[in-house]
């Protein structure tokens, strides 16, 4: 009886665990090295289509990711924990672990095939230069690591930028918690009457050929992971391209 209470007591800890952080608590193999400076200047845009990574609460807690974790994109704004694994000579002793977001896009070089880290298949994350050096000598240049995925806590609530035309409408939505990374978005205008599958463009950039303007606007989102949050008329009629717009709740 005792044995089958500890059990049951380790399965409900593992279980906490997945819930509130884990995605998978599954460590994989892979390695990182780092971009930019330590002020976290060449990591801003992206392939992602995020912007100012700090006005929009990524500050420094970045990463790039080679082609085999990108999944062209739609990997963008998911979570990562990082460590580094059996290499004394750089990793930093008891540096633990760091948690970043996938903001960018390391690109493989074909005409390099050796000694390119982001060249398919092999998993890398080339990360903020601030993250990197919590976890090994900078000099290193390059180390291996374990990683899993992790939950994304975010303050606040999605964040939903509209931009493009009168013709075409572009939405990049960011600052998104949970799985972090969004599989389905549909939107809908108070005069639409339904909900119109949107499309991605690139990154975290959805688009529609509908024309919206004058319209109040609402949103359907689904992350990676199937879970599906409304929300109700968070955009209002008087909308104006490239403004932001808070969508009050989160993953």
């Amino acid at each position: 009886m005792v044995t089958v209470h500890l059990i049951s007591s380790m399965a409900a800890n593992r279980h906490m665990l997945m819930g509130n952080q884990m995605i998978d608590s599954n460590w994989y193999d892979a390695h990182a090295t780092f971009y930019g400076d330590m002020s976290g200047g060449d990591t801003m845009q992206g392939a992602c289509g995020y912007g100012d990574l700090f006005k929009q609460g990524y500050g420094l807690q970045t990463t790039a990711l080679s082609t085999a974790l990108f999944n062209n994109g739609l990997t963008c704004g998911a979570c990562f924990e990082i460590k580094c694994f059996n290499d004394p000579k750089w990793c930093y002793p008891k540096a633990g672990s760091v948690i970043v977001t996938a903001t960018n896009f390391c690109p493989p070089n074909y005409s390099k095939p050796d000694g390119n880290w982001c060249n398919p298949p092999l998993k890398h994350f080339d990360l903020s230069k601030p993250m990197f050096t919590k976890l090994a000598y900078y000099k290193a240049g390059i180390i291996p690591v374990k990683y899993r995925r992790v939950l994304c806590y975010k303050k606040g609530g999605v964040q939903f930028q509209i931009k493009g035309n009168p013709y075409w409408t572009v939405v990049l939505l960011y600052n998104v918690g949970g799985a972090g990374d969004i599989k389905d978005v549909k939107i809908k205008g108070s005069s639409t009457g339904s909900w119109l599958q949107m499309s991605r463009n690139w990154g975290v950039n959805w688009q529609t050929g509908a024309k919206l303007v004058g319209q109040s606007l609402s949103f359907q989102v689904t992350s990676s992971d199937g879970k599906m949050i409304e929300f109700d008329t968070v955009v209002p009629a008087n909308w104006q391209f490239n403004q932001v717009f808070d969508g009050k709740k989160n993953f």
